[in-house]
């Protein structure tokens, strides 16, 4: 039964979607969704696990899709789109995770692009554009100078000039679709008091994000999607994280690792003292144990994939020592490393951990397969058990072995690649980032399985810079700042309090 708020209803919702359908062949991603912004201003946090619906209906609002069934009304009007621009003309714009913006123009050109640069009868007017552009970066708190070619601002700003580009068309309904995704914490504090500007200004967001926590910091209200319904919805007051998951996912949520403890050990299968890499780490010392779970904390920029690049072989150190399984270990490259049991998940899946034009199977025997002869062609004979026992163990969702894994969801990406290491049977996995971009219920999959291999006896060493993910999966956690380890952290030392006061370098 879907939880509503009866607050707002006697009032002409400033946007609502009512009773939305869409079907792909036999897939129905939307099956009588609804969708309610009840005043101009309001902030809506949109929530829901991959292949809930949320993008689908985010698409048909933006008129990119058009639905099977269903209605839009705005202000209590009913409209339809057929295409974006006609979305655009009634103040619906959307600004995706992935920038548009043409990088070798500038600011101005980005916001205006198209036809919409002031003109004179000589053509351009550039003194007036700069002008406008100045005056509504300025309207918005944004000290960027509009001259400025794009490719030289950081990515909050691309992201908030994006924003800035929706507005000047007069935005009345802005979706932000994983706008933090590629974000440093203070570029995320930036845009989501951007966005609580905004509203105070009478535009309303709808706001998608995996993260949490930033719904909760900027949201009034809160919907939920789950196979392709609205389960819930009200304000913001109403929820907590462990009422919003619940929700989302339509069962208990559980912290999993309050069970895992490490076993115990007499000789780490990981051992590395005092290994430096010039510009890169600093004298570091750590052990990871068979069954144990280390994390990295630290601010970006702190060491911490560098660290486990080097541990891959991709770095070589100048000084220190490393030993895996009590031998002496001395990569010159990933092949030797993983030649010597070592698998490594990056952080960015599509581009180092994922060949995406390829089938799952192919992506699964990837690490498995890399001594054999390329021209060699695999007989899917011998790489079926392989291939079955992963898509079981690992929970993938595909339609087949065969499925290319660009059309997989993110976490079910994210689990082809842990999978392809987890085939190797390795001594050791180093993961960097590994719930970046996937859902609650992909993250909580991803944990269990995570402990599940420690528990096995698989020493594991994983870099997060989300503090909570760390404190509720690892046994020990070391802590950087500039290269060096600062604090290594027990499970009843570490908390994130502890955890910030040393990755801000403080003894």
């Amino acid at each position: 039964m879907v939880t509503k708020d009866t607050s707002t209803v006697h009032r002409v919702p400033a946007l609502r979607l009512t009773g939305i359908r869409k079907s792909y062949g036999g897939v129905q991603a939307l099956r009588g969704a609804d969708l309610t912004i009840p005043t101009a201003g309001t902030v809506l946090g949109l929530c829901g696990e991959n292949g809930c619906g949320k993008s689908t209906l985010l698409r048909v609002l933006a008129g990119q899709v058009r639905p099977d069934a269903g209605r839009i009304d705005i202000d209590g009007e009913p409209v339809t789109f057929s295409r974006p621009q006609e979305a655009i003309r009634h103040g619906i714009v959307t600004v995706t995770q992935e920038t548009t913006l043409a990088p070798e123009l500038t600011v101005a050109e980005n916001i205006y692009l198209g036809h919409r640069m002031a003109r004179t009868r000589f053509g351009i007017d550039w003194k007036r554009t700069m002008r406008d552009a100045h005056e509504l970066l300025a309207r918005f708190g944004m000290d960027i100078d509009p001259a400025s070619p794009v490719r030289q601002l950081r990515p909050d700003q691309q992201q908030l000039v994006e924003i800035v580009r929706a507005l000047s068309i007069d935005a009345r309904v802005l979706i932000l679709d994983e706008p933090t995704s590629s974000l440093t914490d203070d570029e995320v504090d930036a845009l989501l008091d951007r966005v609580r500007g905004l509203a105070d200004g009478g535009v309303s967001t709808i706001f998608v994000s995996h993260r949490l926590e930033e719904v909760f910091r900027v949201a009034d209200r809160i919907a939920v999607l789950r196979d392709g319904l609205l389960v819930s919805e009200g304000p913001i007051a109403d929820y907590d994280e462990t009422s919003l998951i619940e929700a989302m996912v339509g069962a208990s949520h559980q912290t999993l690792a309050e069970n895992h403890r490490v076993r115990p050990t007499a000789d780490p299968v990981l051992r590395i003292r005092e290994v430096t890499v010039p510009g890169v780490i600093e004298e570091i010392s750590l052990d990871v144990a068979p069954g144990e779970i280390v994390g990295l904390a630290g601010l970006v920029g702190a060491g911490r994939s560098e660290l486990l690049e080097t541990v891959f072989g991709l770095h070589r150190p100048a000084t220190g020592v490393v030993e895996l399984g009590g031998a002496p270990f001395h990569p010159k490259g990933p092949r030797d490393a993983i030649g010597a049991g070592v698998g490594y998940v990056p952080a960015n899946r599509k581009e180092q951990g994922l060949v995406l034009g390829m089938s799952v199977r192919e992506n699964l025997v990837m690490a498995s397969t890399a001594w054999s002869r390329r021209a060699r062609r695999h007989r899917a004979k011998e790489e079926g058990p392989v291939v079955a026992d992963s898509m079981v163990s690992m929970q993938i969702k595909a339609v087949s072995p065969n499925t290319t894994v660009q059309t997989l969801s993110g976490g079910n990406q994210q689990k082809v690649v842990m999978g392809k290491w987890l085939a190797i049977r390795p001594q050791v996995l180093l993961l960097d980032e590994p719930t970046r971009g996937v859902d609650i219920g992909a993250k909580t999959e991803i944990h269990r399985l995570l402990i599940a291999a420690a528990d096995d006896g698989l020493g594991i060493l994983v870099s997060s810079s989300e503090n909570p993910e760390l404190l509720s999966i690892c046994d020990r956690i070391a802590v950087m700042f500039r290269g060096r380890i600062r604090a290594v952290l027990s499970r009843a030392e570490a908390t994130e309090s502890t955890i910030a006061h040393y990755a801000g370098g403080h003894e």
